[in-house]
């Protein structure tokens, strides 16, 4: 995790700009006068407006900002309200849950603030809320969300402009063929469940079984995705769970020392979240003791029984993933990879149509759609490349299409800083391989085992320069990752793979 490369320093500096903003937002809060209970969940607000707010421009991060209190105030009113009525409590909770994974289909808005009203319902359950707390409650979010905007827009404006997130791709068909609608009706059964088994294991902390199958459920598609994000939260907690006790524990709930423990939390947070989950959830587990500590409730027994609770959080939701509306690892990696092709193609096209003198072609989005893609694609095929996977010809598989799509993305980049050196001369072989990547893309995209083969044959028959324009080279080095290709995609996952002749 400490050698994970770190571009532009973009982790260190989003964390650093997090520990400022929620810092900010808590400060707010007991400049004016708030209780520890508001000044908790304003904190929480803010990190939450930093972490999940992740729309693709600056004005759209605005508006999903400004809108985080359309989705949260509603929740913390009505969850403030049922507080005392379990059964109606426990049905609102659920539904939020649907409705919250559900509304992933509209992209970053709707994963944006389906997190916040979850978080919202969520942290009355945390803090005992009830309704005449309301009002400062109120005051609390907005105070937070103004410090974290003030912070991400004004003092700190990291971002200038960010790929699109990619939705998760849709299975064929509608209703529950749709990848957000099964994850709906999964999350909701796993809390469910959750809910009623936490409950039996304790009347007053139950509502973290349920916070454990929600945040493994966010930023997963298929089966396997959501057992290893299992996985890494349990390993997570358990680490968490250690060093609250060496730590969190003496502090006693002090204030001073507490307050940099939570800023250390919340840097850790934000620094690990893009390359370990693990990590992340350790931070977190040490936050949520520290947090305790200060309410005068932290000690052993409730360190043991958040392990057991997420334990129980982690089961059901991989009970659900496993007979609710499979999503097969298969079909998700699948629908991954047929879209990072397609942007390989996209990108391959527009700068062969400004290599031929188009001002308009601009492969510089298609790039960087290709690289979140690429992670999606990562993130889709880890459940075949875990240890634990005892597949070995799955596990090499795996591995080999990723190593090939490296291969295939360095050219389409080298290929992109050709396009964009004003002096590149243009090839007129350039168009012939530009139509024999389209042909060799649509071949793999075909579902059809039998144009994979014509894709490599088609490949092998065509002469091929070792030396010539830098542009045809990087073509000519793609055709050939793309042409590689065709053995592992081209048969089944179950048969062994044989590297093409």
């Amino acid at each position: 995790m400490f050698v994970a490369p770190d571009p532009g320093l973009l982790r260190l500096r989003t964390a650093l700009r997090a520990v400022i903003g929620v810092g900010l937002a808590v400060a707010a809060a007991q400049a004016c006068g708030l209780s520890l209970v508001a000044s908790i969940v304003g904190g929480l607000a803010a990190l939450l407006a930093l972490f999940t707010v992740t729309d693709a421009t600056v004005r759209d991060q605005k508006i999903t900002t400004a809108l985080l209190p359309v989705a949260g105030f509603p929740v913390l009113a009505l969850a403030t309200t049922l507080h005392g009525l379990p059964l109606l409590r426990d049905t609102a909770f659920v539904l939020v849950v649907l409705v919250g994974v559900y509304a992933r289909r509209w992209g970053p808005r709707g994963h944006a603030l389906g997190i916040f009203a979850f978080m919202d319902f969520f942290s009355t359950q945390f803090l005992h809320a009830v309704p005449a707390q309301l009002p400062e409650l109120y005051a609390a979010v907005l105070l937070a969300l103004v410090a974290a905007g003030t912070t991400r827009f004004v003092l700190w404006p990291i971002e200038r402009r960010n790929p699109p997130a990619a939705p998760p791709p849709a299975l064929p068909g509608a209703g529950l063929a749709r990848a957000t609608t099964r994850q709906a009706v999964q999350a909701a059964a796993a809390c469910a469940v959750a809910l009623v088994v936490g409950q039996v294991l304790s009347d007053e902390r139950w509502y973290w079984a349920v916070g454990t199958v929600w945040w493994i459920f966010v930023n997963t598609t298929s089966r396997g995705e959501t057992l290893v994000r299992g996985f890494r939260r349990v390993l997570g907690t358990v680490v968490g769970i250690v060093l609250g006790l060496l730590i969190a524990l003496p502090l006693h709930g002090a204030p001073a020392p507490t307050a940099v423990l939570v800023a250390l939390c919340v840097f850790g947070i934000f620094y690990t979240a893009a390359v370990s989950y693990s990590w992340m959830m350790l931070a977190v587990t040490v936050m949520a003791s520290s947090l305790y500590g200060l309410l005068g409730v932290l000690d052993t027994g409730l360190l043991v029984l958040r392990f057991a609770e997420t334990g129980v959080g982690a089961a059901c939701a991989g009970l659900a993933v496993a007979l609710v509306l499979p999503i097969t690892t298969h079909a998700t990696n699948h629908a991954w990879i047929q879209r990072a092709l397609h942007s390989m193609h996209a990108a391959t096209a527009e700068a062969i149509a400004r290599l031929a003198g188009d001002p308009a072609g601009d492969p510089a989005p298609h790039a960087a759609e290709l690289e979140l893609l690429l992670g999606r694609v990562r993130m889709a095929l880890a459940p075949l490349l875990h240890p634990l996977n005892p597949f070995r010809a799955r596990k090499a598989r795996a591995r080999h299409v990723i190593e090939l799509l490296d291969a295939a993305a360095r050219e389409v980049r080298g290929l992109v800083t050709v396009a964009a050196d004003p002096d590149a001369a243009h090839d007129a072989r350039l168009a012939a391989a530009c139509w024999r990547v389209e042909a060799a893309v649509e071949a793999l995209t075909a579902d059809e085992l039998g144009c994979c083969r014509v894709t490599a044959e088609a490949y092998r028959d065509t002469p091929h320069q070792e030396r010539g324009e830098p542009a045809l080279v990087h073509l000519h080095g793609l055709e050939k990752a793309l042409a590689e290709l065709a053995t592992p995609l081209g048969s089944s996952p179950r048969d062994p793979l044989v590297p093409a002749a």
